[in-house]
């Protein structure tokens, strides 16, 4: 799946988008060229907000929100796909507070719940019956894990946090065995993120959230920015998609606890959320000229 990779500097400012492969510089050519068949895929945390010690502080870097208002109206659709359940980035965003937004869609749980700016509604299936035996054995699971090890619930999933704990890696390391067999049990799997574990449905990744959006939305080129190993399946679909004709660009939002492959599997590389913001300041810029 690797792509050549021209040994330029890794982009950092926003002013002159260069992507580092012969692909993602076709990708970014095609969105340019047709923006009204493009998708804009976006994960939320780390690459739209700053990675934070608690989820509910997650707020939207500064100029997210009119960057994502503004290229909603000049591409064919933006979505935020994501591993948080719908309705807390609609929380944090305010995005279904804008009368004026355009083509845009959530899919929160990856791909699990979804709201779009035409219906405004919040469409979610039942949770597995495995989360909520998971939910009711985890405060005796984790009765003596570290100090600062917390439980996130999302409903459909459940992420144990260890980004408070004194040492975050050996306690993610000492748990990690013992919540992956509990979900396992249950009928859930176990994905590692940046110091979290998720024990959440299997066979629901982004990757296949946006196989079935492009098909949906007849994209002709995508877009695909990320921060973690959760965004890998979608870095995947683009290259899949790239294979029947789509082409694609893939953007890492960096940060010093970025996986090296996620990394090195982008097309692109910007300065964190702040950076994302500029390169889709420079997009609507470009676009709108």
């Amino acid at each position: 799946m690797t792509e050549s990779i021209r040994h330029e500097p890794a982009y950092d400012q926003a002013a002159q988008p260069a992507p580092r492969t012969p692909a993602g510089g076709a990708g970014l050519a095609a969105l340019l060229t047709a923006p009204q068949r493009a998708l804009v895929a976006l994960d939320y945390d780390g690459t739209l907000s700053p990675i934070v010690a608690r989820p509910a502080d997650a707020v939207p870097a500064p100029g997210a929100v009119e960057a994502l208002l503004a290229i909603s109206r000049l591409v064919g659709t933006v979505a935020v796909i994501t591993g948080r359940p719908v309705a807390a980035v609609l929380e944090l965003t305010r995005l279904e507070k804008l009368s004026d937004l355009g083509e845009f869609v959530i899919l929160g749980q990856y791909g699990l719940q979804r709201w779009d700016s035409r219906s405004r509604k919040i469409t979610s299936p039942e949770p597995l019956p495995g989360v909520a035996i998971v939910r009711a054995a985890l405060p005796g699971m984790l009765r003596d894990a570290p100090a600062g090890t917390v439980v996130e619930d999302k409903q459909h999933a459940l992420v144990v946090h260890v980004r408070r704990a004194a040492d975050p890696d050996a306690a993610l390391a000492a748990l990690s065995p013992a919540l992956t067999t509990l979900a396992q049990e249950h009928g859930l799997e176990a994905a590692p993120g940046k110091r979290v574990l998720e024990l959440r449905p299997p066979g629901h990744d982004k990757g296949g959230a946006l196989h079935e959006l492009v098909a949906a939305r007849g994209a002709r080129s995508v877009l695909v920015a990320g921060d973690d190993l959760g965004d890998l399946p979608a870095f995947d679909a683009v290259h899949d998609l790239r294979a029947t004709g789509v082409p694609g660009l893939t953007v890492c939002s960096d940060s010093p606890e970025v996986p090296n492959v996620l990394r090195e599997r982008a097309d692109l590389v910007v300065g964190g959320p702040a950076g994302m913001v500029s390169l889709l300041e420079v997009l609507i810029d470009r676009l709108g000229s």
